[in-house]
C-alpha cells in the first residue's frame, strides 16, 4: 500500500541526517546479561561471551554502540506502549467503557474527522508517488491511512495527559546507555558551567548537517537557559579537508574571547573555508587581524583539534554531528523534540 510507508521512511531519513566516514571505528561498550557464558570450545578450551564482545569492540565498536542504542530505543518504545496501554485501560475502566469505545470517543472529542479536503491534500502532496493513479482510485487507501494517523495522534495526546495526571504513580526505571565523555579546559563551552545537563557535541565545520543542528541547539539554550551547557568538540572528518583549519580558526578567535561568534559565522559560510576566507571572517567580527593571522598561520591549536578528534574516534564516533546529552547519544541533525525528550528526562531525575 502506498501510504503506510510514508512515516517510517521519514523517520529513517531523519535518523541518517549526519556526515559520516565509514572507515572510522572505535570504542563503545555494553554489558552482556551473562558475560561468563561459554559459547564455544576449542580443544577443550572454553570461549566466553565476554571474549566475543571484547573482540567485537576491537573490530567494530562504533557499530556495536549503534546497536546498543537501537536495542535501548526499541525497548523504550515498547515500554512506553505498555505504560500507555495500562493508563488507557485504567481510564476506560474508570469511565465505565471498553478501551475501544473510550479511545474512539476521546479521538472524536479531541480531533476533527477526516475530510475530503484532507484526502485531496495528501494526494496533491504525494502526486509524484501515485504512479499515475487518480484521486478517485486512491481515496480508499488514503482515507484509512489518515484515520489511523488521527487515532494515533489522539491516543498520544491522551497518554501524555494521563501521564501528567498520574505522574506520581508512573515510574520508568529502564536505564539508557551512557558514555563517559572527557571534558578538558581547552574545550569551548557556552552556558552555565554548573548546569545539571551537559550536551557534548562532536562536530565538523565543513559538515552541512552540523550547520543544521546549530539552530536547534540555539533553541535548546533559549528554552532551558542555565539548566543546560553545551561543550564543543572538534571532529573534522577525513573527507572534509578544510574542516581542521576552520576548527583552528575558531580556537584562535577564542583567544580574543570571540570563539562562538567565529563558530557561528563559519557555519554560516561553509562554502568558503579557505584560509583567506577565514581571515576575512575574523576581520568581519572585529578580531585583531595581526594576532589572529599569527595564531592561524602557526597552527598552534592543531594539536588541540587533533586531540578532540582522537577522543571521539576512541569513543566510537564516526559521523557528525554526534552529541551526548549527559552521556546519552543523539546521532545526526535531529529535531528539537529529540533533545527535549532527553533533557526533560534528565532534569526530572535531578
Amino acid at each position: 500500500m502506498l501510504w503506510t510507508g510514508m512515516l517510517p521512511l521519514a523517520l529513517a531519513a531523519a535518523l541518517s541526517a549526519g556526515c559520516g566516514d565509514d572507515s572510522v571505528a572505535a570504542q563503545a561498550s555494553a554489558s552482556a546479561s551473562n558475560p561468563d557464558q561459554v559459547v564455544a570450545e576449542v580443544a577443550g578450551k572454553p570461549i566466553t561471551l565476554q571474549e566475543v564482545d571484547a573482540k567485537w569492540e576491537e573490530f567494530d565498536a562504533a557499530e556495536r554502540a549503534r546497536l546498543v542504542q537501537a536495542m535501548y530505543q526499541n525497548r523504550r518504545n515498547m515500554l512506553d506502549q505498555i505504560v500507555g496501554d495500562q493508563l488507557v485501560t485504567h481510564a476506560a475502566k474508570t469511565a465505565g467503557q471498553s478501551v475501544d469505545a473510550f479511545l474512539e470517543a476521546d479521538a472524536t472529542r479531541r480531533l476533527p474527522a477526516v475530510t475530503e479536503e484532507d484526502i485531496a491534500k495528501v494526494y496533491d502532496e504525494n502526486k509524484d508517488r501515485t504512479q499515475g493513479r487518480t484521486l478517485d482510485q486512491l481515496r480508499a487507501e488514503i482515507r484509512p491511512f489518515l484515520e489511523n494517523r488521527r487515532r494515533q495522534q489522539a491516543r498520544a495526546m491522551l497518554v501524555d495527559e494521563l501521564k501528567v495526571k498520574h505522574g506520581a504513580s508512573v515510574k520508568v526505571m529502564l536505564q539508557p546507555p551512557r558514555y563517559q565523555v572527557a571534558i578538558v579546559d581547552s574545550d569551548p563551552m557556552r552556558g552555565n558551567a554548573a548546569a545539571p545537563v551537559t550536551i557534548v557535541e562532536f562536530s565538523d565545520y565543513q559538515c552541512p548537517f552540523c550547520a543544521r543542528v546549530n539552530p536547534t541547539l540555539d533553541r535548546v539554550r533559549q528554552v532551558y537557559g542555565d539548566r543546560v551547557r553545551i561543550v564543543f568538540k572538534d571532529f573534522p572528518l577525513p573527507n572534509h579537508p578544510e574542516a581542521p583549519k576552520a576548527a583552528e580558526a575558531a580556537r584562535c578567535a577564542g583567544e580574543q574571547n570571540k570563539y562562538w561568534e567565529m563558530h557561528d559565522v563559519i557555519f554560516a559560510n561553509q562554502r568558503a573555508l579557505q584560509v583567506p576566507a577565514l581571515k576575512k571572517m575574523a576581520r568581519d567580527i572585529g578580531l585583531n587581524p595581526t594576532a589572529f593571522d599569527q595564531c592561524l598561520d602557526s597552527g598552534q591549536h592543531a594539536g588541540a583539534v587533533a586531540a578532540a578528534a582522537d577522543l571521539g574516534a576512541r569513543m566510537g564516533v564516526n559521523s557528525t554531528p554526534t552529541l551526548y546529552v549527559n552521556g546519552r547519544p543523539i546521532i545526526g541533525a535531529m529535531p528539537f523534540e529529540a533533545f527535549k525528550l532527553i533533557i526533560d528526562e534528565e532534569l526530572a531525575k535531578q
